[in-house]
C-alpha cells in the first residue's frame, strides 16, 4: 500500500495572540524558598562637565598615533590591534571619583560621563506653584494659540530652572516642541545642552527622529555641545525608528568628537549592527568596549544572543555564554529566554533544556515566553518525557500561562502524540473565561485525532466548530482530509473540502499534496474522480499532469517538461512530497515504468540529493524522505543497477545497507515495516541491523548470490 503525502504529524501551524490574562485552571501553587542573593554594586565615573566645557579626548584615540582613524578602522579585529590590558582599563577615565549607588534602585554605570548638571528643583521655593502651572499647560489644547494663552498667565519671568521643569512636564511631544520653540524665540536665557536633551527624549517617545536630527544639527550650528545623553538619545531613537544607517552615522560622529559611548549607547549601537547583519563589527565593538572598561549589561547579551540565534550560530551562542561568565554577569529572565530561543533555532534542544534547568535552579520563575519557547523545542524534538515533565511542573508550580502558550502546548502534544494531555488542556481551555479555544486550538486537536486515526472524534470536533462559531482553516482542512483519505471516507472528504472552499479557504501546496496522496489510496475510479475534482479546484495543472502520466503514450520528454512546470509552481518544501505522491499513484495503477521515470526526474531536479552513498567498505540507499511507493521504486532501481554491475564483473564493497529510519512519532506510518515486507517479497538477503533501528543490511556474498540468481531475469527486478 502506498504512503500518504506526509508523515503522521507533518502539519505545523502558528498560533494567534489573544488576551494575555492568566488562566484559572492551574490552581495548585508550589512556593519556592530560595536564599536571596546580594550583590555589591559600585561604579566609577569621571567628573561631569558643564555646557561650556570641551569634550574629552577619546582614550582609544589617544593610544593611536593617527588621530584621524575612522570608526571602521577602529573596529578591526582585535587580533590585528593592540588593546589595553584589563588592569589598565580602570585608568582610562581621568580623575575618577566614587559614586554612591542606591542599592534599592541601582543606576547604570557609564564611561566618561559628559552630561549637563540638573537643577536642584527640590530646593526651589516656587516648586509647588510651578507644578500646578505645568499641569495647566498639559491640560490646554494642543495648539500654539492655546499654549500662548496659558503662558500669558504665568506670573514669573521664565528662567532656566522653571522653564526646564515645565519642559520636562509636558507629555505630548507636539506641545513640548511648541514650548521649546517659544523659549528659543523669546531668548529669555541661553539654551543649553540639557534643554535639547529633554526635548529630544520627549521626541523619541513620539518616534520623531527627523525632528531630533534637526535639533542636533541646530546644536552643532550654534556651537552647543552634544554630550553622552544627546548622542545616546539620537542613536536609540534612530534604532527605534529603523533608521539604522542614521544610527551608525551618528555613532561615528560621536567617536570623531572624542566622546566615549556610555553603556546605553553601546547596547543600542550593538543592536543596530546586529540588525544590519554586521557580525564582525558587533564582536569588535563589543570587545573594544569591554577592553575600555565598559561592563556589558543584560540588554547587550540579549542582543548578542539574538543575533547568533537568528543565524543559528551555535558557536556564537557559546561565545555569549562564555562572555557572561567572564564578566561575572548572571543571566536574567530576558537573557535566558533569548538564549533558549536561540538554541531552538540552532537545532540544539539538549542545550536549550540545560539552560531551562539552569534558569529554574537559579531561583528564577519562567514566564509565558520561556515556557512557550521550551514547549516548541520539546515538541519539535518529540521528547515525550521532557514534555510530560514540563506539563506536570506547570500545573504543580502554577507557572504563568497565556493564550499563546496554551496553543503551543496543544501543538506540542500533537507533535508528540499525547492525546490524553491534549484533551485535558482543551477541556480546561473551554472552561476558562480567558482562553476559549480558537481556530488554531481546534486545529491542534484535529491534528491529534487525525494522526491517530480517530476519524469519528475528528469529525465530531469538525461539527462542534460550526456550533460554537469557530472557523475552519487550511491546516484543519488538511488534517481532516488526510484522516478521511486513510479510512476511505471519500464522501465526507468531499464535504469537508467543499465547506473549506465555501469559507473562502485558499488551498495550499500541503493540502494539494494530501489530495494527491488520497488519489493513490482510492480503490475505485469513482472515488478517484471525486478526489481529482476537488484537486482540480485547488490546482488544475496538477490534475492535468496526473492525467498525463496515466497515459502510457506520453513520452518521457513530455513528462519531463510538464513536471518541470509543475515544480516551478510549487513551493520548495512541497516538491519532494509531490513527487513521492505521484510515484505512489503510478504504483497503485501498476504503472511501474512511469514510477521509475518520475524517480529519475525527481533525482534529476535535485529532490533526492542524498539517496545514494558510497564508501570503500559500504554502499547504502537512504529512503528516509521517500514515501513507501517511492522507497520501493528506489530499491528496485538500486538492485537493477547492482545486477548490471555484477554482470560486468566489477568490484563490490563488503557491506550494503538500506536506511529507512524510524518514525519518532507514535502515530508515524511504518515505512520501515513496509520496506521490510517488500524486501521479503523480492527475496533480497537484507536483514534488520542489530545496531541501528530502521536499517537493513546485507553482506557482499549473500547479495552477490541473490543478484546472480536474478541476472537471467534482471528485467523483472528493474521493472
Amino acid at each position: 500500500m502506498a504512503a500518504t503525502f506526509s508523515t503522521a504529524l507533518d502539519v505545523h501551524f502558528a498560533v494567534s495572540q489573544s488576551d494575555p490574562k492568566r488562566p484559572i485552571f492551574f490552581t495548585k501553587r508550589l512556593k519556592h524558598q530560595n536564599p536571596s542573593q546580594r550583590f555589591r554594586i559600585s561604579c566609577k565615573t569621571s567628573e561631569s562637565s558643564s555646557s561650556s566645557s570641551k569634550p574629552q579626548q577619546n582614550p582609544l584615540e589617544e593610544q593611536s598615533p593617527k588621530k584621524t582613524q575612522s570608526l571602521s578602522q577602529q573596529l578591526q579585529p582585535l587580533s590585528t590591534t593592540t588593546l589595553p590590558k584589563k588592569d589598565q582599563a580602570a585608568r582610562l577615565s581621568s580623575n575618577p571619583k566614587s559614586t554612591w549607588v542606591n542599592p534599592s534602585k541601582p543606576k547604570r554605570s557609564v564611561l566618561s560621563l559628559q552630561r549637563q548638571k540638573r537643577s536642584p528643583h527640590a530646593y526651589n521655593p516656587q516648586l509647588s506653584e510651578l507644578k500646578l502651572f505645568a499641569k495647566k499647560l498639559n491640560g490646554c489644547e494642543n495648539n500654539e494659540g492655546a499654549l500662548l494663552s496659558v503662558l500669558e498667565q504665568f506670573s514669573h519671568q521664565p528662567n532656566r530652572e522653571n522653564s526646564l521643569l515645565m519642559l520636562n512636564s509636558l507629555k505630548p511631544w507636539q506641545k513640548a516642541y511648541l514650548f521649546f520653540n517659544w523659549l528659543k524665540t523669546n531668548n529669555f536665557f541661553p539654551m543649553e545642552t540639557i534643554f535639547y536633551n529633554v526635548m529630544m527624549k520627549c521626541l523619541r517617545l513620539g518616534g520623531q527622529f527627523e525632528v531630533i536630527e534637526e535639533l542636533a544639527n541646530e546644536m552643532v550650528s550654534n556651537e552647543i555641545p552634544l554630550d553622552n545623553i544627546t548622542y545616546s538619545t539620537i542613536i536609540s531613537c534612530a534604532r527605534r525608528c529603523y533608521h539604522f544607517d542614521k544610527a551608525v552615522e551618528w555613532f561615528e560622529r560621536m567617536y570623531r568628537t572624542g566622546l566615549m559611548p556610555d553603556e546605553v549607547t553601546y547596547s543600542a549601537i550593538l543592536d543596530v549592527y546586529a540588525k544590519l547583519g554586521k557580525v564582525e563589527e558587533v564582536i569588535s565593538l563589543y570587545e573594544r568596549g569591554v577592553a575600555s572598561g565598559w561592563k556589558p549589561d543584560m540588554v547587550t547579551f540579549s542582543v548578542l544572543a539574538k543575533m547568533f540565534g537568528v543565524a543559528g550560530d551555535y558557536e556564537g551562542i557559546k561565545y555569549v555564554l562564555q562572555e557572561m561568565k567572564s564578566v561575572e554577569v548572571r543571566p536574567n529572565l530576558v537573557v535566558y529566554n533569548t538564549l533558549i530561543e536561540a538554541m531552538g533555532r540552532a537545532g540544539k534542544p539538549g542545550f536549550a533544556r540545560n539552560l531551562f534547568e539552569d534558569l529554574i535552579e537559579s531561583g528564577l520563575t519562567p514566564n509565558e515566553k520561556t515556557l512557550t519557547a521550551i514547549a516548541k523545542i520539546y515538541g519539535k524534538a518529540r521528547w515525550e518525557k521532557d514534555a510530560l515533565k514540563l506539563w506536570e511542573e506547570m500545573k504543580s508550580k502554577n507557572w504563568p500561562v497565556d493564550f499563546i502558550l496554551c496553543n503551543t502546548l496543544l501543538t506540542m502534544f500533537a507533535d508528540i502524540g499525547l492525546v490524553e494531555e491534549a484533551e485535558q488542556l482543551f477541556i480546561d481551555m473551554k472552561r476558562s473565561e480567558n482562553f476559549k479555544p480558537d481556530s488554531w486550538s481546534y486545529t491542534a486537536m484535529l491534528n491529534i485525532y487525525a494522526s491517530g486515526g480517530n476519524v469519528d472524534k475528528a469529525m465530531e470536533l469538525f461539527e462542534e466548530m460550526f456550533e460554537v462559531g469557530v472557523e475552519l482553516n487550511v491546516m484543519g482542512t488538511t488534517c481532516l482530509i488526510q484522516c478521511l483519505g486513510k479510512t476511505r471516507r471519500i464522501d465526507e472528504l468531499v464535504r469537508v473540502f467543499t465547506v473549506s472552499i465555501q469559507q473562502e479557504i485558499e488551498p495550499d501546496d500541503r493540502l494539494c499534496g494530501c489530495l494527491l496522496s488520497v488519489v493513490s489510496l482510492c480503490d475505485n475510479r469513482e472515488d478517484i474522480d471525486k478526489v481529482l475534482a476537488c484537486l482540480h479546484q485547488a490546482n488544475p495543472r496538477l490534475v492535468e499532469f496526473v492525467e498525463l502520466i496515466e497515459d502510457e503514450k506520453s513520452s518521457l520528454n513530455t513528462v519531463k517538461e510538464e513536471f518541470r512546470r509543475v515544480l516551478s509552481d510549487t513551493k520548495d518544501d512541497a516538491r519532494r512530497p509531490f513527487c513521492n505522491c505521484l510515484i505512489d499513484i503510478c504504483r497503485s495503477k501498476n504503472l511501474h515504468e512511469r514510477a521509475h521515470d518520475l524517480l529519475y526526474l525527481g533525482t534529476l531536479y535535485g529532490l533526492y540529493p542524498r539517496l545514494h552513498n558510497r564508501t570503500a567498505d559500504e554502499w547504502s540507499l537512504n529512503v528516509r524522505t521517500l514515501s513507501v511507493g517511492a522507497a520501493k521504486t528506489a530499491l528496485e532501481e538500486w538492485m537493477g543497477t547492482l545486477a548490471k554491475i555484477v554482470k560486468r564483473g566489477e568490484a563490490l564493497p563488503e557491506l550494503f545497507s538500506a536506511q529507512t529510519g524510524t518514525g519518532t512519532h507514535k502515530f508515524a506510518q511504518g515505512l520501515s515495516k513496509s520496506f521490510g515486507s517488500h524486501l521479503k517479497e523480492l527475496g533480497a538477503p537484507f536483514k534488520n541491523s542489530e545496531d541501528k533501528v530502521g536499517c537493513f543490511v546485507a553482506t557482499r556474498g549473500d547479495l552477490l548470490l541473490w543478484l546472480q540468481s536474478k541476472i537471467p531475469s534482471s528485467s523483472t527486478v528493474i521493472s
